[in-house]
């Protein structure tokens, strides 16, 4: 499925950039603008990250995840196990809008607190809000002052990074206009969630590893800081000071030493990317193929997860995917993929891509998996191509040989769109545990959201959604309402979803 979602479409304008790694340095100069900029270019040179350079020789990386690794965090963590995959923490929280943000029950929302408000009755988020540290204050005073004016931070981004480190623009896609606004979503997120630390140690653990596809080394952080700090501070003149640029080279050095402590160890057990071969392309409608590949090296992955994926057509250009089942013994990985307008890689994976031809593959990632030391039944939620994640789960209990109830809603649109439903039935058939039912919105004038709630209870289930953006949020909100407690409800990020799903 496109990765991890459906039918959002990124419109050629998802992307990345990257975050900030440095060691402090001195006051900002208090030069003119028209003499700042000039300033600005040597008074980060001394910045050094602690980490060891990872060798892997690609240099390809595409833009829309460089900018994902900006949420600060505290500890350096230990590497995880190199048959389980970290968890893309916090692949569950959307980045793009403060009420958005809402999506991973782990995670904060950012809102404004009222003084007369008694913190009994106030949010989660709100009580920790009032708790916050003092360099996250800072982080999202910055935040708020530059929000309004993105587009141009980022782009001002880009250009200081293009100019001052030439040698970086062949890591980035040769068409900018892909990733312009991946990187302030990204500092979104970390000037909310700084200092969640547990959930942003794993994100910026799967983010180090996840970094070695496209090239980066350790010595590339610190020019990516020099350019974000030059960034901000220029955007955020008014409110901009000492204090507030400590605070933002703290956040981002610890940043850099997660990272790069992540990569370094997961180069001893890992590839940094893999080749795959297309074996299999079943066109099951006109914009919806069924895509399987065999990897050149064993591929380690569980159900439930999600890869990143680059073709020959859009060289630097990768896009996330879901698996469409679980490990099989013959190592074959399958792909449900929907073209998208504008959808790059999504076009060419349904439109060009026949047997023989040979894509890139980058290290699994995700946590929407199958806890199996839990007997709770799953309630399961996939839209359009969302059911290819919730298939794999299926044959992941099925694998473990447990008795677990299972309840699975297909949503779709159209009949048409229902294109693996004759899999899920067949697999209903094999299992008497199993239970599938298809929502068809034009028929129903019911959004698969709604109609969980006329079925159930549901207070024992653990619950799994996969599909596109909206439902993801609908949904969420229909299984609190309906008392399933938020931490057993499981998805990927409805950023991810958004920016990426191309």
């Amino acid at each position: 499925m496109d990765a991890p979602t459906t039918t959002s479409a990124d419109n050629g304008t998802s992307g990345g950039g990257g975050g900030g790694w440095f060691t402090p340095r001195n006051q900002p100069p208090t030069t003119p603008d028209n003499e700042r900029e000039a300033a600005e270019g040597s008074r980060l040179a001394a910045m050094r990250p602690m980490g060891r350079t990872t060798t892997d020789t690609d240099r390809d990386r595409p833009a829309e995840d460089a900018a994902q690794a900006a949420p600060p965090a505290q500890p350096t963590p230990r590497p995880e196990p190199a048959a389980t995959p970290a968890a893309v923490q916090p692949h569950a929280a959307e980045r793009i809008a403060p009420e958005a943000l809402r999506a991973d029950p782990r995670l904060p929302s950012q809102r404004s607190i009222s003084p007369a408000t008694p913190p009994q009755q106030q949010p989660r988020a709100q009580v920790q809000a009032e708790s916050a540290s003092p360099d996250a204050l800072l982080i999202r005073r910055t935040m708020a002052e530059v929000a309004p004016i993105a587009d141009k931070v980022t782009s001002y981004f880009y250009a200081l990074l293009f100019v001052r480190h030439p040698d970086l623009r062949s890591l980035f896609p040769a068409a900018m206009d892909t990733q312009r606004d991946r990187l302030l979503k990204a500092l979104l997120t970390a000037a909310e969630h700084i200092d969640n630390t547990e959930v942003l140690v794993a994100y910026l653990q799967n983010l180090g590893r996840g970094h070695r596809k496209y090239g980066t080394r350790a010595e590339h952080y610190p020019a990516v800081g020099e350019c974000l700090i030059g960034a901000l501070s220029k955007y955020a003149s008014g409110i901009w000071d000492a204090e507030m640029e400590a605070a933002w080279i703290r956040a981002y050095t610890t940043i850099s030493q997660v990272m790069i402590d992540a990569a370094a160890a997961d180069e001893l057990r890992a590839p940094a990317w893999w080749y795959a071969e297309v074996v299999a392309h079943d066109l099951r409608t006109p914009d919806v193929a069924v895509v399987t590949v065999r990897p050149d090296q064993p591929y380690p992955f569980l159900a439930g997860q999600y890869t990143s994926l680059e073709t020959p057509w859009w060289p630097r250009i990768w896009r996330h995917y879901s698996f469409a089942s679980a490990a099989r013994s013959d190592g074959l990985l399958t792909f449900h993929v929907k073209a998208v307008p504008a959808g790059w890689v999504s076009n060419a994976l349904v439109h060009r891509a026949r047997p023989g031809d040979i894509i890139r593959l980058g290290p699994p990632a995700g946590s929407m998996t199958v806890d199996h030391t839990s007997d709770s039944g799953l309630l399961c939620l996939g839209g359009g191509t969302g059911i290819a994640p919730i298939k794999a789960l299926v044959e992941d209990v099925a694998e473990h040989g447990e008795r677990r109830t299972v309840e699975v809603f297909y949503g779709a649109r159209t009949d048409l769109d229902l294109y693996d439903i004759d899999t899920m039935l067949r697999l209903q058939q094999s299992h008497p545990w199993l239970s599938v039912r298809a929502i068809i919105d034009q028929q129903a004038h019911l959004q698969l959201p709604d109609a969980i709630r006329e079925y159930g209870p549901w207070h024992e289930f653990d619950a799994y959604l996969s599909g596109p953006p909206g439902m993801i949020r609908s949904g969420v909100n229909a299984l609190r309402n309906i008392g399933i407690p938020s931490e057993r409800i499981r998805h990927d990020s409805v950023e991810e979803l958004v920016a990426i799903g191309d």
